[in-house]
């Protein structure tokens, strides 16, 4: 007698060709993923060695939170290129901070006889390095801001919406002083205190 061994006919698997295909494949990708997967842990290719940058920009400063790099008000009389936090209830969840600019601006304005003076604050809702960069940097604010005053059309200051394009001019020229000095903007807004055009 055979053995039930014998008997039986050997059944062929079916898809047998699809699996001896499929399997490289997929052992390349999870080996694949494992050693991306140790790279970016930095386990290969030396990622411990490298230091994470920390982002050291001024930060956003909520109501109620301290602001570790407030700007200390002793013997400033209020006018004189000083700064003024203001922390109300509604709006915005973030400080706003003043400065103020210690002088008026005088300019002629673009092509025209005519003499624009303005005393100029902005805010900002950064913390307290901000303000200390309006100071340092106040000469070098100052001048880009003539600039900017001198290259503005009498008929432009006008207007209110000439006024307010002339804001957004002054905030961005401030901002570009700052990101060169310090590698950071963080003003938001320019108000004009008073604005006379003889």
């Amino acid at each position: 007698m055979s053995s039930d061994k014998e008997e039986k006919p050997k059944k062929k698997k079916k898809g047998g060709m699809l699996m001896k295909l499929l399997i490289p494949v997929v052992l390349i990708a999870v080996s694949g993923g494992g050693v991306y997967g140790l790279v970016v842990a930095g386990v290969i290719g030396g990622g411990h060695d490298k230091e994470v940058k920390e982002d050291n920009n001024p930060k956003l400063v909520r109501k109620g939170e301290e602001d570790p790099y407030a700007p200390k008000k002793e013997g400033e009389k209020e006018g004189e290129g000083g700064a003024a936090e203001v922390e109300g209830e509604g709006g915005s969840e973030y400080k706003t901070s003043y400065f103020t600019f210690s002088d008026e601006f005088t300019s002629n304005l673009k092509e025209s006889d005519a003499l624009v003076q303005v005393a100029i604050a902005c805010s900002t809702r950064r913390d307290g390095r901000v303000l200390m960069w309006l100071k340092k940097h106040e000469l070098a604010i100052r001048s880009a801001m003539l600039n900017v005053l001198a290259d503005t059309p009498e008929e432009d200051i006008g207007s209110l919406a000439g006024k307010e394009k002339l804001q957004k001019r002054l905030t961005q020229a401030i901002n570009q002083v700052l990101t060169k000095e310090e590698g950071f903007g963080g003003v938001d807004e320019v108000y004009f205190k008073s604005f006379l055009v003889q």
